[in-house]
């Protein structure tokens, strides 16, 4: 049978539409972006003057329905946006933007929107009956054959069900690998560099990429018809799909695609156009959600050492690392994989060797709190009986995992474990999970997604395999930009190039001890890891308190200078106190520092860097204190794969 298709023309329009009504543009605020649609179902976008894409296709398949090419009435408009932002990388966030909104028949319309960090749109419906679609079309034509940095993939044989987690294919784009990649995704297109994301994802499937020429398209898994479980974590996963991507309410938003654009580097991991376009907090009242730091058992391999018990998934261990937090002001510790059996699929029934309502007794003496791993469908699939126990227990959390695909289900589960947990005033570590798309403004107890390359990495990847310093200084210039980052940082068993090799029940790190201190700093990470063993972190008891006392949520995060794949600087405001952090690549480098975004008055520099030697021992580092002013500059020198952290306090 014939499929009948429905393709929705985007119009972007600025002022007024020209009189033949063929040309339609729309204009970001300070006038730097402009993008143009023509009739025929095509766009493109001008940064500056210079065209970077042309002649981009966009539109529905929606199932028995005639093709919608036919611009209907248009309304323009501006909207200035004011957004409390609890956890997010600043405080508040300011914005404006040129809006449109295009009738285009059957109830369906478009709405777009110019910032002066991109363009966004999004398809809306307002419609008696609800509907399939059966695929979507959103089309990115480059006009030259840009670099493109691609995370692809890591599941050839089931190329949209994987962890999210892949270092970026850094190549033009016309020698981009035959395989999808998942968002966020950079082309550098010479005058700026555009990253494509996707906001207020809900109830629909997650965009991918595939490469053909120089162009990107969009590609979306179909929605599950048949599922199965894999033994060992009792993970669901789908076994068979519909011939359409998404069952959709007759009244409803679908989700932004958003074309990002930074005309500087340092511009990138402060983007903030998917925060303010997913949807507003759902849960009213964040005042009882704590971010805070982490003692984690799992990358360490609960590697304790001169303890009198045998170190591992009991109670005797989970007290140990309660001590140790709460000796350093730690807010919490995780209880990750094996307290419950995996297998099994029950996360109500604890084993044997762990009495989990001491060990929770015990971290409200010491001021720590409980956080608790799982598997994203078994949570759900106890979500009332679960949140209300544990809750009741005390549990602050879960850690939630193993998700690994983003289909419409999936999607769907995230929302609603998200919205239960809320319910029950419980906090959230998405892993395994798709990259964040807003969700956490919509629902702020998620406090951390990984989707990230990050350190567990370290545990099994050779490094001429893996180049993870080169990395640490990639994602956060595109991956930051979608959200948080649960990196897992604070290895202290770091090795230069040359030393490392993997070794997974005592893990090493690439690059130096400062290297990792600083991602305390660079990442957005409101709950975040200390990974390694309170044994490793009590040998060096005034290193640990240093990183310990870093906060993980700021008033205001600016990014003086950075190079995607060289280096990044990340200067962080907490009141009147800053914290300053930078990393680099393999490359050692000397940056010079300017601390104009200083107040007035005296401040106080405490700053961790790599010692003289740390090109040889990776472990070095040294610890100077100096008096700083507005304006005044400083040498930093950071060895091969190294890094510096500051906090600069008010006197």
């Amino acid at each position: 049978m014939m499929k009948r298709h429905i393709f929705m023309a985007v119009a972007l329009w600025l002022c007024c539409v020209a009189a033949m009504g063929k040309t339609l543009t729309l204009s970001s605020p300070d006038g730097r972006l402009k993008a143009e649609v023509r009739d025929g179902l095509v766009y493109s976008l001008w940064c500056d003057g210079k065209q970077l894409m042309q002649d981009c296709r966009m539109g529905l398949n929606i199932e028995g329905e005639e093709p919608l090419g036919k611009i209907g009435g248009s309304k323009a408009g501006k909207v200035t946006q004011s957004v409390d932002a609890p956890m997010y990388r600043q405080k508040h966030v300011d914005a404006e933007c040129n809006t449109l909104t295009l009738g285009l028949g059957s109830g369906v319309s478009l709405e777009l929107r110019a910032y002066d960090q991109g363009i966004a749109y999004r398809f809306v419906t307002k419609r008696k009956q609800d509907y399939t679609v059966e695929s979507e079309t959103a089309e990115f034509n480059f006009t030259d054959d840009y670099t493109a940095y691609l995370p692809y993939t890591t599941n050839e044989e089931r190329p949209l069900a994987m962890a999210f987690q892949a270092t970026y294919g850094e190549a033009p784009l016309s020698q981009s690998r035959d395989l999808p990649a998942f968002l966020p995704a950079t082309v550098d297109c010479g005058v700026a560099k555009v990253t494509l994301m996707e906001a207020d994802l809900e109830a629909y499937p997650g965009m991918f990429l595939t490469a053909e020429g120089t162009t990107l398209k969009g590609l979306f898994a179909q929605y599950p018809k048949e599922t199965g479980y894999w033994p060992w974590r009792k993970q669901l996963y789908v076994t068979e799909a519909m011939p359409y991507i998404a069952k959709c309410q007759g009244t409803r938003t679908l989700p932004w695609r958003i074309i990002a654009v930074s005309h500087e580097d340092r511009e990138m991991p402060v983007n903030d156009l998917v925060y303010l376009l997913a949807a507003e907090n759902r849960i009213g009242d964040t005042s009882w959600i704590q971010p805070g730091k982490v003692a984690w058992d799992w990358w360490n391999d609960w590697g304790l050492e001169h303890v009198s018990f045998k170190a591992g998934i009991n109670t005797e261990t989970y007290k140990y690392y309660i001590d140790f937090a709460a000796r350093y002001g730690l807010e919490y510790i995780i209880l990750d994989e094996g307290w419950y059996v995996p297998s099994s699929g029950d996360m109500l029934t604890v084993v044997p060797d762990v009495d989990l309502p001491e060990i929770v007794r015990y971290g409200q003496e010491k001021g720590v709190g409980v956080v608790l791993w799982t598997v994203f469908n078994v949570l759900d699939d106890q979500l009332e009986e679960a949140c209300a126990r544990y809750s009741q227990m005390g549990v602050k959390g879960f850690k939630v995992d193993f998700l690994d695909r983003d289909d419409q289900t999936a999607v769907e589960m995230a929302y609603r474990i998200a919205a239960k947990c809320a319910e029950y005033h419980l906090i959230l570590d998405y892993h395994g999970i798709y990259k964040p798309t807003g969700i956490n403004r919509t629902y702020p107890n998620i406090v951390n997604f990984e989707s990230v390359f990050g350190m567990e990495e370290a545990k099994w990847t050779e490094h001429d395999a893996q180049d993870m310093p080169e990395y640490d200084v990639s994602f956060p210039f595109i991956r930051m930009q979608s959200g948080y980052v649960d990196f897992t940082p604070g290895g202290m068993r770091n090795a230069t190039k040359a030393d490392f090799q993997p070794v997974y029940y005592n893990p090493m790190t690439m690059g130096t001890r400062c290297h990792q201190a600083a991602m305390y700093v660079v990442h957005d990470s409101p709950f975040t890891m200390l990974a390694d063993s309170p044994s490793a972190y009590e040998k060096e008891p005034d290193y640990t308190s240093f990183i310990a006392a870093i906060p993980t949520v700021w008033d205001e995060t600016i990014v003086p200078q950075g190079k995607l794949g060289e280096y990044i600087v990340t200067a962080r405001r907490l009141g009147n106190d800053w914290y300053v952090a930078g990393q680099t690549n393999w490359e050692g480098r000397e940056l010079t520092l300017s601390f104009d975004f200083l107040g007035d008055g005296e401040y106080e520099a405490d700053m961790l860097s790599d010692g003289i030697n740390a090109d040889k021992a990776a472990t070095d580092y040294q610890r100077d204190r100096r008096a700083l002013r507005k304006g005044d500059t400083m040498q930093v020198r950071l060895s091969s794969g190294g890094g510096f952290v500051m906090t600069i306090k008010k006197q």
